[in-house]
């Protein structure tokens, strides 16, 4: 069944990085001055340790921390919505009850990857997780280019694919999505399934917030939030105009980000700059720029404008 009271479930929420020491646990202060960076400049809320928050790997202590830091500053201005998939249902389970015990306002969860999954066994993971953690409001998270998994509405679906449907019907207090499949157009599908629809292209705010969507969830959102806060308001407030401007900034700018094939570490890289605070570097085995890559990637973000 689909979750009460989800008005608050709009806008943009970061994709943040997750600040780590190698090997060991949370780098608080980073993670804090991240979280209030964007809180300051318009964020909605946050999409906490996903992919490019580098979720599935990292530790039970860091996963937990993660969670108990970022509810501690967010609670009662901001949602806060943690994933917690892991690579078993265990794992998984532990992450529901880690965010629900730190107060995280709701879960989001990739299906099970690496092995091969039918629809009813996506469906009984997405249950069991969401029974842990006493039912937090509940993203289905869909990436099907990294788990060979897409989420589709109606009740029939093909091989590699889960019906939206069943998933309302099995899986109590579902919220909404993070739709990062390519096909775009079923937004508006699963807006009038009544669920919240996130965005999870960070090229195209505009065009996702025209089908239906409530917003955007991507890493290059804790880049720049004020740039998309000023698109959603300029949208919000019918100034198609300046919204129209701002998704031309937008797609200048991340195309600088989206040039790496790192989101983690260069994320990393430019907030290390734009906060003054060491945010550190992606966990192995997440690739690493080179010192060359990282003197480009610096040059051209000066370059426009994102440091």
């Amino acid at each position: 069944m689909i979750a009460k009271d989800l008005e608050d479930y709009k806008g943009f929420f970061p994709a943040n990085p997750t600040p780590v020491f190698e090997g060991e646990g949370v780098r608080e202060d980073a993670l804090r001055a991240i979280l209030e960076y964007d809180i300051e400049n318009g964020a909605g809320g946050f999409w906490l340790a996903g992919t490019t928050g580098e979720g599935p790997i990292l530790t039970e202590r860091q996963r937990r921390e993660t969670a108990e830091i970022s509810s501690d500053v967010c609670k009662g201005r901001v949602k806060t919505i943690m994933h917690v998939g892991g690579i078993t249902t265990d794992l998984s389970i532990a992450g529901a009850k880690a965010a629900k015990d730190s107060g995280c306002d709701s879960i989001c969860l990739l299906p099970p990857f690496l092995y091969a999954i039918d629809e009813q066994g996506v469906l009984d993971f997405y249950k069991e997780v969401s029974d842990a953690c006493d039912n937090l409001p509940f993203f289905v998270y869909n990436l099907p280019q990294i788990t060979g998994i897409e989420f589709v509405p109606g009740n029939i679906s093909g091989p590699g694919q889960v019906s939206m449907d069943k998933v309302v019907e099995q899986v109590p207090n579902v919220a909404g999505l993070k739709h990062s499949a390519a096909n775009q157009a079923m937004i508006p599908v699963f807006k009038n399934m009544g669920l919240a629809c996130f965005s999870g292209n960070g090229f195209l705010p505009l065009p996702s917030l025209t089908l239906g969507a409530v917003g955007t969830v991507d890493a290059p959102l804790s880049i720049i939030p004020s740039v998309y806060n000023e698109l959603y308001n300029a949208w919000i407030s019918g100034d198609i105009e300046t919204a129209n401007e701002k998704q031309n900034e937008v797609t200048r700018k991340v195309s600088v980000l989206k040039s790496y094939n790192s989101a983690a570490d260069a994320s990393k890289i430019l907030l290390t700059q734009i906060l003054d605070v060491d945010c550190g570097r992606s966990i192995l085995p997440n690739r690493r720029l080179t010192d060359i890559e990282i003197k480009e990637l610096l040059s051209r973000a000066k370059e426009a404008e994102l440091i």
